[in-house]
């Protein structure tokens, strides 16, 4: 049995040690779980730079005792210069540019996702924005040992960023990947931590960072501009949600694929499947996957395009007809178009009942890779998801791209409250899907859900083929028997990044708290 943290008065997990330290540390001085998580995500943001930063974009789910769960929508949209014609005249008439200046084409959207998180808590009980940015300041400013998932992923894209302006003096070391275990100091980022807590954090977008951002994004030719961040805010949409046995979940809009995610776990919680790593389960959350993104891959995109709402594809009729089409002994032939991706996810609760599910992204390793000096900031390349060919995924000015981050959240009819997630883009959902089942369905301790093997249908994170992977810690004869039903698989090394980093973090009706974070990663789940 694999022991979770638990605790009574806060409880954070987060895929970096020190940002768990960070949320820890807001919270037994006596702030929220939205301030926690805006400390660790800072943190996150200077300690993790190869997964994130505060030039990407941030998603959250936020439950409060006696209230419906808010939704904050940190999502970038593009520049007002971004259009296909655009990108055509600059020689990218068939494919979306992934890195350098053309890749950095959407507002970053995470430091307005918090902004709005802190907007929840009543400001009379609220601690000083220096409070909550101290540690990632200080990590910025005096270094911080840089781990070897960051060291692993430098070396092995190095070759598409060393040239991109600005990154190899802020992210190498006398002109190579830095090696775990080094060294790494990021003064401007400091910098910037400090103008954000000393003038506030809409200095990102109304303030000195945001102009000199703008400038130094032109001069680089992104089609990015200062009215571009002039006029961004984070949003609060309506969150998606869909019963199942075993209580309600909740997950983003579009155009994160947060349906995708709620969908194969509807889907699977109608094939009435009794028994956990069985066949039935592993079997039927992968055929309940294929269904869910086939829908997506089709017609999801920045809502305002799309052909009809994402909340549709969670009514019971839509439903019963994709479960319909589930083969419980064969699966359905394969691969379809993927989604790439880079993330991190977190999770936070407070003695008052408030439970953060969130997660931040610059899309690929490192984003475009494009560096500002001055700030230290990298920015996102998340606008390499929307595409040039007409469809609610098609460039245009402040569209929103299609995106893999989705923070979820659950409310069991015994009155749990679960907060969970994963880096891992294609692979988000099936994580989501693997850690919820196996805990919330079958039984399975936190931290057991969570480092139990798992799969992986088509190419995510650092990998090209769209075979099953399957952890070499399977069962031997599961993975016969799923081959036999016609699964292309692969054996992939034990704890792979490809199966994602997750966590989770759960309150208990007794005010329990209990967190689990994932030996895939650097991280850890501190609870007290």
């Amino acid at each position: 049995m694999l022991n979770s943290a638990k605790g009574l008065n806060g409880c954070v997990s987060a895929p970096h040690t020190a940002a768990a330290l960070a949320g820890q540390a807001i919270l037994s001085k006596g702030g929220s779980a939205i301030e926690a998580m805006v400390a660790a995500a800072a943190t996150i943001a200077v300690t993790y730079p190869h997964m994130n930063g505060i030039g990407g974009d941030g998603f959250w789910i936020v439950h409060r005792p006696g209230e419906e769960p808010v939704a904050i929508a940190g999502c970038g949209r593009a520049a007002a210069l971004a259009t296909p014609q655009w990108y055509a005249e600059r020689g990218h008439g068939e494919a979306m540019p992934t890195r350098g200046a053309h890749a950095a084409l959407t507002v970053p959207g995470a430091v307005s996702s918090w902004e709005k998180a802190l907007d929840l808590v009543p400001p009379h009980r609220r601690l000083p924005l220096p409070e909550l940015l101290k540690a990632a300041i200080a990590y910025a400013e005096n270094g911080m040992v840089v781990t070897g998932n960051q060291a692993h992923t430098t070396a092995a894209k190095i070759d598409g960023l060393k040239d991109v302006p600005g990154f190899a003096e802020t992210f190498l070391i006398e002109g190579r990947a830095p090696k775990a275990g080094e060294i790494l100091r990021q003064p401007a980022l400091a910098r910037t931590l400090r103008i954000l807590a000393d003038e506030g954090l809409d200095a990102y977008y109304r303030g000195p960072i945001a102009k000199a951002h703008a400038e130094f994004l032109e001069q680089a030719g992104s089609p990015l501009r200062l009215d571009d961040f002039y006029h961004y805010e984070a949003e609060s949409p309506e969150p998606l949600t869909v019963e199942i046995s075993a209580g309600r979940l909740f997950n983003m809009a579009p155009p994160t694929q947060g349906v995708s995610s709620l969908m194969i776990l509807a889907l699977f919680d109608r094939l009435g499947v009794r028994q956990g790593e069985s066949f039935d389960h592993v079997h039927g959350l992968i055929e309940a996957t294929k269904q869910a993104f086939t829908l997506r891959n089709a017609d999801l995109g920045d809502p305002d395009f799309m052909a009809r709402p994402a909340g549709e594809w969670l009514n019971e009729a839509t439903l019963a007809e994709l479960a319909a089409k589930i083969d419980r002994d064969k699966a359905l032939p394969w691969p379809h178009p993927a989604k790439p991706g880079d993330t991190i996810w977190m999770g936070a609760a407070d003695k008052q009942g408030t439970v953060v599910s969130f997660i931040q992204s610059v899309f690929w390793e490192f984003g475009s890779g494009l560096t500002c000096p001055e700030t230290g900031v990298f920015f996102q390349n998340r606008g390499a998801g929307f595409s040039l060919a007409p469809g609610p995924n098609q460039i245009g000015p402040r569209r929103r791209p299609f995106h893999t981050l989705n923070p979820a959240l659950a409310r069991l009819k015994d009155g749990r409250v679960m907060a969970y997630g994963t880096m891992g883009g294609e692979g988000q959902p099936q994580t989501q899907g693997a850690v919820f089942s196996r805990y919330a369905l079958f039984g399975m301790g936190l931290q057991e859900a969570v480092t139990a093997p798992r799969w992986l249908l088509g190419k995510t994170w650092g990998d090209q083929t769209t075979t099953l992977k399957l952890e070499d810690r399977f069962d031997p004869a599961l993975v016969e028997a799923l081959r036999e039903a016609g699964h292309d698989t692969e054996i992939i090394p034990a704890f792979s990044d490809m199966a994602g980093h997750a966590g989770a973090v759960v309150r208990h009706p007794d005010g329990v708290l209990e967190g689990a974070s994932d030996p895939r990663a650097d991280g850890a789940a501190l609870a007290f």
